[in-house]
């Protein structure tokens, strides 16, 4: 950057100056004489004035024997003081162009002006992109990631910023402390960054400043040099792990800077201050949400090396199962922490006299076992001190252990359980783990423990009809969960507003939690259904769950509402009392894939013949809505739309079947006949078994080319496979006389699908085989196979061969 200053004397030595044009562009409202207000004055304004035209201000920065001296001018963001743009940019040294994160066409603008400046201004102008009111992230419409990756793609810096907040306003004091690492004394720089940590202490705007001045490719530069010493490299990374514990945005600038590699190579070191400092560091980064977990796993050697470090220390025990727990997100990973001796090296843990140490061992296996029987059924028969590790886990959900502690254990017990390495109807699983999740849902506990609590008592008894019952008449389990759906709670006081921010946070998990116990108490048994049903307001709670704006919630109401619409009372009575179907048919006109499957699912319990629903769901337009999930890329969507015409079309009036073939079309029906991924033949040709066969019959008389002729034929062949569409069409003689017809025909393709038809038909396991073949022989079936065993063709060759071998068995 070129400086218009010269050194000059000072009473006490010399002072260098640097003088800089800077200019700011930007839209009309993004904020540009507030940042400027902010970096000069240190003040905010809420109403701030329109500029008019430009303003001029100016702005000195002292760092160290240097003072830089900004002439600022701030433009006019309006499109009427465009054209007066080039008179203040012409000659800058630096500009900043602002957008509005809450505005795209601000960040669209910002694009133009960039352009505008690489075109029009100096050529070597310093661009800066700024992101300003970013204290208004949930409003947020221009993505963190989307403004970096232009701005690298463009050769820009880029920040983001809110002039309100001061967020990464870069103070001179930022910058000193970063000139400090590279000062050739190596005691300098310890005391620099000593200091630095020191100043980084619960101060993110700090931690900000000091990533965007590139501190931390220096401070990893510094970790990595054994030249360094022990001393220096330690304190440098606990000063990487105070960035780490600051915004998603400082770990996303720590990870892109390759501070992962860097802290497990530091893992080689012998010193165990240094190793302890990396792991902690480690810890910190890798619970982040931002944190890709696979870059625990790229290097292979990692693992096992964390592994021995295990016995080093109780820190380094605490962090490494803290980095396994939240690292462990698959079951690849699963297999990679079992195969390099997870269980055996952590097992010991659970007895360490530190109580950390112990939850982080616990929360280990609570990961290794989730849905893993591998895991599980080895946890099993896991003596820790001569106890089986399942013992352990139920002594520490005894009352007297931390809540904390409870919750863990029981998960692990909960997870072995489903896992199959533990019987439903085991003491520990009964007596112990059951009543324990169930202490977890009460009022005493914290918000977050409820959740837990109900969400992991869901899992256990999802599949046992058993352990549903014994929840269900458990500390009056159904009447408590109906105060999930009571927060935020009233507040009548300010002292209050607190609470009401905690309560919000967690209302909607609560909400969820709720529902998904309710669907897990009501999978089967009718009695617990009525109980639930004539809970306090829960038909409305329901219904008012499927229009939430939280996705979670909406899909555990409707798997709640799925599992009481196997109740063919209610279906009767409550269910029509409240109109359910109304919100689960809008709900089925927009929605995620995942909700939109328990949501079809259930509107065919509210299809069934005895469901009062069925009428005033016709009359909604249901047919054209199940018609297009048929056309789904889902296979449980398809499924469920199939299932749901059907039970619509049981015993309805001869309109209705005709509207549903109609919306359906015979070539869609035919699609479906020869999915791979959905079992639904018989079902399907039950109901509509004659009207398909007149179908395939008038294809295959028809005047069309050997591709259609080829495709209904495979589909017929597809339909032969189910035990309903075999007898339709034994007793049809115009279809097996059009399949032998189609046998003796001189396009091998035509012949190749007529042939795979009376494979289906006279296959031997099959039920009725025998009388199928016997009833084909008399035909002169096998008199036309005997003869394709001689084609030229060897597809034809084999395939008649085949169907010959079904006689011969």
């Amino acid at each position: 950057m070129a400086s218009r200053g010269s050194a000059r004397p000072n009473g006490l030595g010399q002072t260098k100056i640097c003088q800089f044009k800077l200019v700011l562009l930007g839209d009309m409202a993004v904020g540009k004489s507030s940042l400027v207000l902010r970096f000069v004055k240190g003040q905010f304004d809420e109403f701030q004035e329109t500029t008019i035209g430009a303003a001029f201000l100016a702005q000195s920065v002292c760092l160290d024997d240097t003072t830089v001296k900004f002439e600022i001018w701030d433009t006019a963001g309006q499109e009427r003081y465009h054209s007066l743009a080039p008179m203040y940019y012409r000659g800058a040294q630096a500009a900043i162009v602002v957008f509005d994160i809450t505005k795209p066409e601000t960040f669209e603008r910002a694009k133009a002006w960039v352009k505008e400046l690489q075109r029009q201004a100096s050529p070597n102008i310093v661009i800066a992109l700024a992101g300003n009111k970013s204290d208004l992230a949930e409003r947020r419409m221009v993505e963190y990631e989307e403004a970096q990756t232009y701005a690298e793609d463009t050769g820009l810096l880029f920040m983001e910023t809110s002039a309100k907040t001061a967020m990464n306003e870069v103070t001179a004091s930022s910058r000193h402390y970063v000139d400090r690492l590279f000062d050739p004394d190596p005691q300098k720089v310890l005391l620099g960054v000593i200091d630095m940590k020191n100043a980084v202490i619960g101060n993110n705007k700090q931690k900000a400043n000091l990533i965007v001045l590139g501190a931390v490719p220096r401070l990893l530069y510094l970790l990595q040099q054994d030249s360094s010493g022990a001393e220096l490299r330690t304190e440098c990374a606990v000063v990487l792990g105070s960035l780490a514990m600051g915004t998603e945005n400082n770990v996303k600038s720590l990870v892109d800077c390759h501070i992962i590699p860097a802290l497990l190579q530091g893992l080689l070191s012998q010193d165990l201050k240094f190793i302890e400092a990396c792991l902690r560091c480690l810890r910190t980064v890798f619970i982040s949400t931002v944190t890709p977990v696979q870059l625990l796993y790229t290097d292979a050697a990692v693992i096992p090396h964390l592994m021995s470090l295990l016995s080093r220390s109780r820190r380094t025990q605490e962090y490494i199962c803290q980095i396994f727990s939240h690292c462990c997100k698959t079951p690849d990973h699963q297999t990679i922490l079992y195969n390099h001796g997870a269980i055996q090296n952590i097992a010991h843990l659970l007895i360490s006299f530190s109580y950390k140490v112990q939850m982080q061992a616990l929360k280990c296996f609570s990961v290794l076992a989730y849905e893993n029987p591998q895991v599980s059924m080895t946890l099993v028969n896991v003596l820790v001190d001569g106890e089986l590790l399942s013992q352990v886990f139920v002594r520490m959900m005894q009352r007297d252990k931390p809540i904390e502690m409870q919750l863990t254990a029981a998960k692990c017990l909960t997870y072995m359980c489903r896992a199959g390495a533990i019987r439903t109807d085991d003491n520990c699983i009964v007596l112990k783990t059951l009543p324990c999740l169930v202490r977890m849902c009460s009022k005493e506990r914290l918000l977050e423990e409820r959740v837990d609590g109900a969400e992991t008592l869901a899992y256990l008894i999802e599949p046992d009809v058993e352990l549903q019952r014994i929840a269900s008449i458990t500390d009056h389990l159904i009447a408590m969960l109906a105060d999930y759906f009571k927060y935020p709670s009233s507040v009548s006081a300010i002292t209050d507003i607190k609470r009401l921010d905690h309560d919000l946070k967690h209302a909607h998990e609560l909400r969820q939690a709720a529902f998904k116990l309710y669907a897990s108490l009501g999978a089967n048994d009718e009695d617990i259904r009525k109980k639930i049903i004539e809970t306090e307001n829960m038909m409305d709670r329901i219904v008012s769950g499927l229009s939430e704006s939280s996705i979670k919630v909406r899909l555990a109401a409707v798997r709640c509402l799925h599992s009481l619409s196997r109740s063919v009372q209610q279906l009767r009575t409550s269910f029509q009392d409240h109109a359910v179907w109304k919100p689960l048919m809008k709900l089925l006109q927009n929605a995620p894939e995942e909700v939109l499957v328990m949501a079809s699912s259930t509107l065919c319990n509210l299809l069934l013949e005895f469901s009062p629903s069925k009428e005033p769901i016709l009359e909604s337009g249901a047919i054209d809505l199940l018609c297009s999930l048929t056309q789904s890329e889902s296979p449980a969507l398809r499924v469920n739309g199939i299932w749901a015409l059907m039970n619509m079309a049981f015993q309805a009036e001869q309109k209705i079947k005709m509207d549903i073939l109609r919306a359906l079309s015979t070539e869609q029906l035919f699609r479906l006949l020869s999915d791979p991924d959905v079992n639904h033949i018989n079902q399907i040709m039950s109901s509509h078994g004659k009207q398909i066969m007149q179908a395939v019959t008038l294809i295959l008389e028809g005047e069309h080319n050997i591709e259609v002729k080829e495709q209904t034929l495979c589909i017929l062949a597809n339909i032969a496979d189910g035990t309903t569409a075999k007898d339709l069409i034994m007793i049809n003689d115009d279809i097996l006389q059009k399949i032998k017809y189609y046998m003796g025909h001189s396009n091998v393709k035509l012949q190749l699908a007529a042939t795979f038809c009376i494979s289906n038909l006279i296959w031997n396991e099959e039920d009725g085989s025998q009388e199928r073949q016997d009833r084909l022989r008399e035909m002169g079936f096998v008199d036309i196979l005997h003869k394709l065993t001689q084609s030229a063709d060897p597809s034809l060759c084999d395939r008649a061969k085949t169907a010959m071998q079904q006689y011969l068995a």
